[in-house]
């Protein structure tokens, strides 16, 4: 598989909470493919989904939840900036703590084929001369940094921090159906900039201090799952949610205890290991010192193009994976980390070379884990809550 790393829900809550649906669009790869251009981007060195992660400089509701499927499926949903409001497609990623947007500065391609932000169109836009810029394994994104108003839903936050990009890579944005990203990890990693959630919080704009994600393991063009801010949906999980301690306060960081593989365990974490729960990341990466070992125990080998192709009849037969995390177990079957893309079955699992701040070995939770657990963060508590999806 080639690893692109951006990573890039409708029930009616009791409580009365707004709802907006995901959208899932035309992939970029197809959009690649018909204009003939997938082949030249396939070529391109893989990247490393950990790279995503290295720090830099300024590094009563319902939304949905958008998600990069590398090359095959994303989520994004709507949100608006300025007064009066011009719309965008976002993802809503909690590997990240920016909000940017495609604006009037940026001439490149990648900025051309999508909605972009006029500052002068806005009556309560307030600009700066600063600029920054945020590193993706793919290439970087280039911003200068404004406040204005930012609507999701019925929640308006007043002088959001927020990206107007001076430069965008063609690869991928171009082909991108989702305009811009809005970023929901912590401030410290954003240079003290407070991210949109943050902001939701300080101008009490949420019920209770938290955001919750459901996927469906199913997504159709009219239903892709559902983001929560301000509470949970307990039709949208089984049983109870197990709750565990953030370990570093940058992302959504989380200690691994152990990983198991057949209920055999693989000793991957003897020393301990860490996840970031990532919604921006489509697949689950593993450490890369143990891609080899991982893919002798589910039987599988890469093809020549990198891909982890597996027999579609032989799914049902391969090893659930399961970890320990805070003392509890969350497996995830073979279901979920292989998928069938018009009959063609992939393993979407890879590796990272990236290690955590405390050096141990690093796990990304993305869409593959996210699609089996019902996931909820506590901004207050520094904690995040996994359930079984319904």
């Amino acid at each position: 598989m080639k690893w692109l790393i951006l990573a890039l829900v409708s029930l009616h809550l009791s409580e009365g909470l707004e709802r907006m649906i995901l959208k899932k669009g035309k992939s970029i790869q197809e959009n690649m493919k018909e204009k003939g251009v997938l082949e030249e981007f396939l070529k391109k060195p893989r990247v490393d989904p950990g790279l995503k992660y290295h720090l830099n400089e300024y590094n009563n509701n319902i939304v949905y939840e958008p998600i990069t499927d590398n090359l095959n499926t994303y989520y994004f949903g709507e949100i608006t900036v300025g007064t009066p409001p011009q719309t965008f497609r976002v993802l809503m990623d909690t590997g990240s703590s920016y909000l940017w947007v495609p604006s009037v500065y940026c001439k490149t391609r990648a900025c051309g084929n999508h909605e972009v932000f006029n500052p002068s169109a806005s009556s309560t836009y307030y600009g700066t001369q600063q600029t920054f810029t945020m590193a993706y394994g793919f290439g970087d994104v280039s911003v200068r940094l404004g406040y204005d108003t930012v609507r999701v839903q019925n929640i308006v936050i007043q002088n959001q921090a927020f990206g107007l990009t001076l430069y965008e890579p063609p690869y991928p944005f171009y082909y991108a159906s989702f305009d811009g990203i809005l970023g929901m990890a912590y401030r410290s990693l954003s240079g003290g900039l407070a991210p949109v959630t943050q902001q939701m919080v300080t101008q009490g704009q949420l019920s209770e201090p938290i955001f919750s994600f459901y996927f469906s393991r199913q997504p159709t063009v009219q239903y892709g799952g559902e983001l929560i801010f301000g509470g949970v949906d307990n039709q949208l999980y089984v049983g109870e949610i197990s709750w565990v301690p953030v370990t570093y306060e940058y992302y959504w960081q989380i200690g691994v205890e152990e990983v198991t593989i057949s209920n055999k365990a693989t000793g991957w974490c003897s020393k301990g290991c860490q996840a970031i729960v990532d919604t921006g990341t489509h697949q689950l990466t593993i450490p890369g010192q143990y891609m080899e070992s991982f893919m002798q125990a589910v039987g599988v080998e890469p093809a020549s193009d990198g891909e982890l192709l597996v027999n579609c009849n032989n799914v049902q037969n391969m090893p659930t994976m399961t970890f320990v995390i805070n003392g509890y177990q969350f497996p995830l079957p073979p279901s979920a980390y292989v998928s069938n893309y018009n009959g063609r079955c992939a393993v979407v699992v890879g590796p990272t070379y990236l290690r955590s701040l405390n050096q141990q070995p690093l796990f990304i939770f993305g869409d593959v884990f996210l699609k089996e657990y019902y996931s909820v963060f506590d901004m207050a508590n520094n904690r995040v809550g996994f359930a079984l999806s319904a």
